[in-house]
């Protein structure tokens, strides 16, 4: 494979720009600019990502780049922009069906967790050659489908229910 392809492009282009977003989180003027932001960006990365080719066999690695104290602070900044809407109730986690009292989870925390896999992404693929970075994109693709992909549509849920109420 001599170069990504246009869609590989395009969801690194997409991961950049969310967390360019998240760090920036404070910019926003109010809390309604900001989930407008997420709702726009969350559905294409998903999207994106969904496209992204399947290879079992790939074998580079996508290194861990962010420190926690990064992720502690972009954490910190979401939560405090979405302030008492932090806290939603969760339906999609495994434990809900054994549980007889809801489940929270968090808006900041969620983004967060996205974050820290773009993050990772965006970091290993900036010096990577072509090959490498495919196969960097095939293991977030794994990613996508083993873990993150549920966690940014149960994000996705609780900002559209909030930015609706509006």
């Amino acid at each position: 494979m001599e170069k990504l392809t246009p869609n590989e492009l395009a969801f690194v282009a997409l991961a950049n720009e969310y967390c360019h977003a998240l760090e920036h989180a404070l910019d926003c003027e109010s809390q309604e600019e900001f989930v407008a932001h997420m709702l726009k960006l969350l559905p294409r990365l998903y999207i994106t990502a969904n496209d992204l080719e399947e290879d079992p066999f790939a074998e580079a690695y996508i290194e861990s780049a962010l420190e926690e104290d990064v992720y502690d602070l972009v954490r910190d900044r979401v939560a405090r922009i979405m302030a008492e809407e932090d806290i939603y109730l969760e339906v999609f986690v495994e434990d809900m069906k054994y549980s007889d009292t809801p489940i929270s989870a968090s808006v900041s925390e969620n983004l967060a967790d996205l974050y820290q896999e773009f993050f990772n992404l965006v970091h290993s693929v900036q010096e990577a050659l072509t090959e490498t970075q495919h196969e960097m994109l095939c293991q977030c693709k794994t990613n996508f489908i083993n873990y993150w992909s549920q966690t940014l549509c149960n994000v996705l849920r609780a900002l559209n229910a909030m930015y609706y109420r509006y």
